[in-house]
C-alpha cells in the first residue's frame, strides 16, 4: 500500500478557535491523517476543531445533554456502510493545556481519541473502555516511533482558570 497516497485521499480541514495553544496546522493534519491510516482508512473527511472549554461546555450542553466541558466530542457524518468516512471532532485545547504537564501530548491523544469514536470505538462501559485505551496507546506509539509528535510550537498566551 503507497501510504502517501492513501493519505491524501484523506481530507483534514482544521479549525483553531483558541488561544491556549499553539499548533501547528500541518502537524495536526498529519496527525489526523496518519491515524485514519492506521485504522485502515482509505478515504475520509474529517473537520478537526480546537476550541477553548466554554465552547466546548456549550456543545456538550447542547448537544449531550452534559452541562460540563469536556476533552472531545465527536460528531459522526457518515455510517459504517459509506465508503468515506466523515465526520466533525470537537477538541478542547484549554483542557488540554490545563490538566497535562505535556499538552501537546494530551492534545495528541484527544485528537486520536475522537478519530477513534468516528471509527466505531466506544467508551460506555468497562470492556470498551479497556479496548480504546489499548488502541489509543497503540496509535500513539506508533505516531511516536515515526516523530509525529511535533504538533506544536508551545503554549499561547492565555493562562489556565483552573
Amino acid at each position: 500500500m503507497n501510504t502517501s497516497n492513501s493519505l491524501a485521499m484523506i481530507d483534514v480541514d482544521v479549525s483553531d478557535t483558541q488561544d491556549h495553544l499553539r499548533v501547528d496546522r500541518r502537524s495536526i493534519i498529519d496527525l489526523v491523517r496518519r491515524t485514519l491510516a492506521l485504522e485502515g482508512v482509505r478515504s475520509a473527511s474529517i473537520s478537526l476543531v480546537l476550541v477553548d472549554d466554554a465552547t466546548i461546555h456549550r456543545l456538550n450542553r447542547l448537544h449531550l445533554q452534559h452541562d460540563w466541558p469536556t476533552d472531545v466530542i465527536t460528531f459522526p457524518l457518515s455510517t459504517s456502510d459509506d465508503e468515506e468516512l466523515s465526520g466533525e471532532v470537537v477538541v478542547s485545547a484549554e483542557t488540554a493545556a490545563c490538566v497535562a504537564a505535556e499538552p501537546m501530548a494530551e492534545l495528541a491523544l484527544y485528537i486520536v481519541h475522537g478519530l477513534l469514536h468516528l471509527r466505531g470505538y466506544d467508551d460506555q462501559d468497562p470492556e470498551s473502555i479497556v479496548a480504546m485505551r489499548r488502541r489509543e496507546g497503540e496509535v500513539l506509539s506508533a505516531l511516536q516511533q515515526v516523530g509525529h509528535f511535533s504538533i506544536a510550537d508551545g503554549r499561547g498566551g492565555e493562562p489556565c482558570r483552573r
